[in-house]
């Protein structure tokens, strides 16, 4: 059973509510520190914690006449709880907050995200040993090249996405960390331990420096690895629609009763899914881009990143939580058709075995120079006027010079190729989820 992919617990995460949530969460915590440390009383912060809640409506009210998010928060924050609300946020700056509660926001997005990929790695290994042994052509530059099969297929893209699993893991460690240190990250005004115990509650780090803000090449690392990841999927997508055309026809997304596939012409089958993948991966390398700008900032900061961050961190994590699931989905259900691949693999009349019959006059005393010669030219005549290969190199005497046509019969087995398939799945899959 493949699980749904988790956008609605991806939403959540950045909607207005949660965000707020967040932010209070960091005030509550630094609150609840300085407690500890006798800045505040228990008494106050009883009640702070009693009394505080979060509305939505109020803060945006608020907002419509500070034009500034965080004290338009603190301002409802301090309506609810009266007098003590002089306790929260001191010696803070707004960025403490929205630093370190984007921070938690990113965390829990690389968590979902390593689910979805969990989920697609299951996938494609079933697909994998499903296919282990189903022959197709290997293409390169879009010819015929030489036999692979397309489990050998599924185990590269496997590969891949654990590469792209630990690339996250690495991102999410990086971008786990928060920053509690006053206006210019000096602590004039606030304890370290108030960042320590902060930071400790909310399963972050503290930045062993900062600013006013936590470094933003924590947060390009992290959009970059997403983009990564995108350009994977739209890899694995891309293929799939070049697989399903028409001419090729080997694999095809699944079609379900009742689909439809063209407005004008009833009998389209057309690759949607993997369009859409492809189409998004061009989204999510553009989040990139704008992380990567965010990078530089003007002396402890400015806040040309914020902007750019309230769009990229929802958008990129929705977008790649989308498209995993989706592609996982497609995955799951794809078609899959061995004996059109077996017919493309012999449409070229056995000039496949091209490489093999070199190596093989190679091996017999002829120079690697001359051995080409002989094996190009009739591999061209087999080309151009559709011809065995095989037949014509048992009429070719310079070939039957060197090569019995016992040994040539030997050579055109397909399964020539495949000598060595075990010993790639052992190092993709052995001791791997």
């Amino acid at each position: 059973m493949i699980p749904r992919y988790s956008r609605e617990k991806m939403t959540r995460i950045w909607s207005q509510e949660n965000k707020y949530q967040k932010w209070l969460d960091v005030e509550i915590s630094a609150c609840e520190a300085m407690a500890k440390l006798r800045k505040i009383p228990k008494k106050a912060l009883k009640n702070i914690k009693d009394k505080v809640s979060i509305d939505v409506g109020r803060i945006d009210e608020i907002e419509k006449t500070t034009k500034h998010d965080v004290i338009a928060f603190l301002t409802s924050l301090t309506e609810k709880v009266g007098e003590d609300g002089r306790f929260i946020h001191m010696g803070m700056t707004s960025s403490d907050v929205l630093d370190t509660a984007f921070d938690v926001q990113l965390k829990e997005s690389a968590e979902l995200l390593l689910e979805d990929i969990d989920a697609l790695l299951t996938v494609l290994k079933r697909r994998a040993f499903e296919h282990k042994n189903t022959l197709m052509i290997g293409r390169s530059h879009g010819i015929h090249a030489e036999p692979i099969t397309f489990g050998m297929k599924m185990a590269l893209w496997y590969q891949e996405m654990q590469r792209n699993r630990a690339r996250l893991v690495q991102a999410k460690k990086s971008i786990s960390v928060g920053k509690i240190s006053g206006a210019v990250g000096t602590f004039s005004f606030i304890d370290p331990f108030v960042e320590e115990y902060v930071c400790g509650k909310l399963g972050l780090k503290p930045a062993p420096v900062s600013s006013q803000i936590v470094q933003r090449d924590r947060h390009a690392e992290f959009f970059t690895t997403l983009a990564i990841i995108a350009s994977s999927l739209d890899k694995f997508a891309q293929e799939i629609r070049l697989l399903q055309r028409t001419e090729v026809r080997e694999a095809e997304e699944y079609f379900s009763p009742g689909q439809k596939g063209s407005s004008a012409m009833p009998h389209k089958r057309n690759p949607v899914l993997s369009e859409n993948i492809s189409g998004l991966a061009r989204l999510v390398r553009s989040y990139a881009v704008a992380a990567l700008e965010d990078v530089a900032l003007w002396h402890e900061r400015d806040i040309s990143h914020s902007s750019a961050e309230r769009v990229i961190g929802p958008d990129a994590t929705i977008a790649l939580d989308f498209m995993l699931g989706r592609f996982t989905g497609l995955m799951d259900k794809l078609v899959v058709y061995p004996e059109r691949m077996l017919d493309n693999l012999n449409m070229t009349h056995g000039v496949i075995f091209s490489q093999m019959v070199l190596l093989a006059l190679i091996e017999k005393g002829t120079t690697r120079e001359v051995a080409y010669a002989i094996v190009q030219r009739n591999a061209m005549k087999s080309w151009l006027e559709g011809l065995e290969f095989r037949d014509l190199l048992e009429k070719d005497p310079i070939v039957t010079r060197y090569i019995p046509k016992k040994e040539l019969a030997a050579i055109f087995n397909v399964k020539n190729f495949l000598k060595n398939l075990d010993f790639i799945f052992d190092r993709v899959f052995k001791n791997k989820k």
